[in-house]
């Protein structure tokens, strides 16, 4: 029986380097338990501006105080038309490029051919602020369009024109969150996390990779070194695209061929779930191990998407040591508040803003900044229709940050206005950098780690 004996020796090097275990506590923000999908999405954003209105006014208080605070029904009381003030409330970009359901029709009967477009963005790009009863337009070289993004919650300072428009003076997003004490003075000697996202078993072959990856963190591979720094791998956290990486698109034209060929492509999706399940199961036998789903998963496709259900990884969901989360996820590993999502959110601000010369890293800390998660959903990014609450508003600051399946792995702190310190992490795809990145969860610093040439 020699798997037996394989896992026996794991066992062995893990008890002679004392691996030890961690609490993780999801805070269960993501998870959603009763689904209703008969209410309108406009209701996510007056939820949005409702959590971070009182966080604005705040900051507006402390930047202008000498400037009023109205709600945009109360502009036309404005008796002097060169006064400065302030008002509060989600930004709208209209986009001509962005993807609509009629375009996305007329493509699916061959009525107008529809280019691909990496990026939505162009210089007619209009900006406009809205509250839970009306809109406006904003105007001026203050306000750039290429850095925004729908759903922002934003305070803008300046004054209405005649013909309704408001001209942008300056305009504060909600900031880093503040925080907690206990969270910034924890030790945790000798803990770290291996992150890696983007498997993508369906197309990625090369199965020594893998096997590298299961021996290393196992202890089968290197020497006492090597061994050693394993034994510090107190989680594993798998950031989506575990099962594929792509996707195909079918249209009315030679349906009939094309979904023979989708037959062929669900039966290899099954086998690269079963091939999932089998490796990761061998990590759950020695390490604690996460799973996020992302966009090319059996999960549901908007977001948050929920965990995998245990009968897609039969082997794997037996283990305690397994867990499946959801998409974006955040919670305490140890004493150290851990956030991320499998890249989606990121994906998508890249794709409606214009500078396109900015990182997904410089996004990230964006989305610090912005108090939000996934500000784009639902406007260009699917997600579920919530009513009262918006869960993808910040409401802790988070000790790591991090986002999968990117391009190249990439890090650095954010530091906010209070003094606040943020490790951001981006991800590469394992199946073509065959790279995981570790993180000390003491001194939160970030390496690389690599399993073969990519």
């Amino acid at each position: 029986m020699p798997i037996i004996v394989i896992h026996d020796m794991a066992n062995q090097i893990m008890n002679k380097f004392n691996r030890e275990c961690i609490n993780v506590n999801d805070y269960g923000r993501f998870k959603i338990v009763q689904k209703s999908f008969d209410k309108q999405y406009s209701n996510i954003y007056n939820a949005r501006l409702k959590a971070l209105k009182d966080v604005l006014i705040e900051k507006a208080k402390q930047k202008w105080a000498s400037h009023k605070i109205l709600q945009l029904s109360e502009l036309s009381e404005v008796v002097d038309d060169n006064e400065l003030v302030l008002i509060v409330g989600i930004i709208y970009k209209h986009q001509e490029l962005k993807p609509s359901i009629l375009k996305e029709l007329s493509y699916e009967l061959q009525l107008i051919p529809q280019p691909v477009r990496s990026n939505y963005s162009s210089e007619k790009d209009q900006i406009f602020l809205e509250d839970e009863m009306m809109r406006i337009k904003l105007v001026g070289d203050r306000i750039d369009p290429k850095e925004i993004v729908t759903g922002l919650a934003c305070t803008v300072l300046g004054h209405q024109y005649d013909d309704g428009t408001f001209w942008v003076e300056e305009y504060c997003f909600p900031g880093i969150c503040p925080k907690a004490s206990s969270s910034i003075s924890v030790r945790n000697e000798k803990k770290q996390l291996l992150l890696l996202s983007g498997l993508n078993l369906c197309n990625d072959t090369n199965s020594i990779v893998h096997e590298l990856l299961v021996e290393f963190i196992s202890g089968m591979a290197g020497n006492d070194s090597t061994q050693k720094l394993a034994a510090t791998i107190t989680q594993v956290i798998i950031a989506g695209n575990c099962v594929d990486g792509i996707t195909e698109s079918y249209r009315n034209h030679g349906f009939v061929k094309e979904k023979n060929k989708m037959s062929v492509v669900a039966l290899e999706t099954i086998l690269a779930t079963h091939k999932f399940d089998d490796l990761l199961s061998q990590i759950a036998e020695t390490c604690c191990v996460m799973v996020m789903p992302a966009q090319f998963d059996p999960s549901n496709h908007s977001i948050p998407q929920q965990p995998f259900h245990p009968c897609i990884l039969p082997k794997t969901s037996r283990y305690k040591s397994f867990y499946a989360a959801t998409n974006p996820w955040i919670g305490k590993i140890g004493n150290r508040v851990v956030a991320g999502s499998s890249g989606q959110p990121i994906e998508d601000i890249m794709k409606v803003a214009g500078l396109v010369n900015y990182s997904p890293l410089e996004w990230l800390e964006r989305t610090l900044i912005w108090r939000h998660f996934a500000p784009t959903a639902p406007d260009t990014l699917p997600a579920y229709s919530y009513f009262n609450t918006d869960p993808f508003v910040m409401q802790d600051c988070p000790d790591i940050y991090f986002v999968g399946n990117m391009e190249k792995y990439a890090t650095e702190l954010a530091v906010g206005d209070e003094g606040q310190t943020v490790r951001l992490i981006s991800i590469p795809n394992f199946s073509q950098s065959h790279t995981a990145v570790m993180v000390d969860l003491e001194s939160l610093d970030t390496w690389p780690i690599s399993f073969g040439i990519s």
